[in-house]
């Protein structure tokens, strides 16, 4: 712990979470030093903050047996623990995901800096210019569940857009958090860049999350990314704004016109291909003309897929497909299990999607121009696909790099946020003397 007391600490060095003065005043001090090195952060370089970038990119690689080992006691726990495949899965890191965390950061690198951008600049009649630039927003504070990947790239999210960040991870991966913030630490100071402009919440002590969350004093905006009982305790207790990186109830609709194997080809991928992610597949839906529902079902059936249907799909696929509850619609199951509804119509399927979605990922597979296009237009979500899997709502395949976080709100920002996202607009005014009259 970085420069924290060594009094404020109980014996081996762990913050004393029973002394309620030592756990604000531990929080308090990492804001504090936060915010100091913000101001710093928005006045770097385009050219040290890259710098920094690949610094920490060349570090994740060559300690990558060090953060493995780390994220080994990780795993372990979490086996212990009986949590699921998918939250093990999610939790995992070996060489190939060190290999892509140290891709993701140097792709951030690569970015065009929008710190510094003036757009809109008008001349008004009475003579001064009206614009607006882009900056920083300040210091941004995450509180994420059990993917380490994430530290890296809000970090790196952060330090190309001249913020700071405070990084609260679940204590699942506690281990595996530590050893990336210690990696990223030493790149920082071997760049020139504040080291204090990533802070991580070492302590896996519950309570110091709702203290952080009334330090609206320090932080600028809270981004909670993790399971819907996070998200809510976030929202309901924090006195900071929240931008919300909500549950993911992803939709595929097939038309009744959809390609055959294009259909077979995006459904498998977007349940499959890594069914524990939020923007994977929850929910089916097919048009009732369409001739090729019950090879669709049978496809994903082969590849693990547990199916829970409405009437008409158990009907289609007898002693296969379980009936759906009510509580099914409205599940991320973030696993090999997924919802199916036949409907008569697009209008239907749209409908279904209003009264069940999140508003993350939808999509529709269909050879009609008019229905793809209806379907972008009315349905009210983050991302909407025509044709490609939902797989693809992610910062890296949109190319930003990475994301801070997948926005299903509309305020300031929605759908993935990478650079852009983590900074806002203030107005500067050139003039040459002019007073209002």
């Amino acid at each position: 712990m970085h420069g924290w007391p060594q009094a404020c600490r109980a014996p081996g060095g762990i913050l004393n979470g029973d002394n309620a003065m030592d756990n604000n005043a531990y929080i308090e001090d990492i804001c504090l030093r936060a915010r100091k090195a913000s101001r710093a952060a928005g006045m770097l370089s385009s050219t040290v903050k890259t710098g920094a970038l690949h610094s920490i990119a060349r570090m994740v690689r060559e300690r990558a047996g060090f953060i493995i080992a780390e994220n080994a006691k990780d795993m372990k726990a979490a086996a212990e623990a009986g949590l699921t495949s998918a939250f093990q899965d999610r939790l995992k890191l070996n060489e190939a995901r060190i290999e892509a965390i140290a891709q993701s950061i140097e792709e951030i690198a690569l970015i065009d800096d929008p710190v510094g951008r003036v757009q809109d600049m008008k001349l008004r009649p009475s003579g001064i210019r009206v614009g607006q630039m882009r900056v920083p927003i300040g210091v941004v504070a995450v509180i994420y569940e059990s993917r380490p990947n994430v530290t890296t790239d809000i970090a790196a999210l952060c330090v190309k857009s001249g913020n700071a960040c405070i990084l609260r991870g679940g204590s699942e991966s506690i281990n595996s958090n530590r050893a990336l913030y210690a990696v990223i630490k030493d790149a920082l100071r071997d760049s020139g860049v504040p080291a204090d402009t990533v802070m991580l919440v070492e302590q896996a002590d519950r309570a110091l999350v709702n203290i952080l969350l009334g330090m609206s004093g320090y932080i600028d905006i809270v981004i909670p990314r993790g399971g819907q009982s996070l998200i809510d305790m976030v929202t309901r207790e924090s006195s900071i704004p929240v931008i919300k990186h909500d549950k993911g109830v992803c939709h595929t609709y097939v038309d009744e016109s959809a390609e055959r194997e294009m259909a077979g080809s995006i459904c498998v991928n977007a349940k499959v291909q890594r069914p524990s992610v939020c923007n994977a597949m929850e929910t089916l839906l097919v048009h009732e003309l369409y001739p090729h529902t019950g090879e669709l079902l049978a496809l994903l059936e082969e590849r693990g897929v547990e199916l829970r249907g409405c009437p008409r799909t158990v009907k289609l696929f007898p002693g296969r497909a379980r009936p759906a509850t009510e509580e099914d619609w409205h599940t991320e199951y973030g696993e090999l299990i997924l919802t199916v509804k036949i409907v008569d119509s697009m209008q239907g399927a749209m409908e279904h999607i209003a009264k069940y979605g999140s508003g993350h990922s939808d999509a529709i597979v269909t050879s009609d121009y008019f229905n793809a296009e209806r379907f972008l237009r009315e349905v009210d979500s983050a991302a909407v696909f025509v044709n490609s899997s939902t797989r693809f709502h992610d910062g890296g395949e949109f190319g930003l790099g990475a994301e801070v976080g997948i926005s299903t709100q509309k305020l300031h920002a929605r759908g993935a946020m990478g650079i852009e996202g983590l900074t806002c607009l203030k107005y500067i005014v050139y003039g040459t003397g002019q007073v209002r009259q």
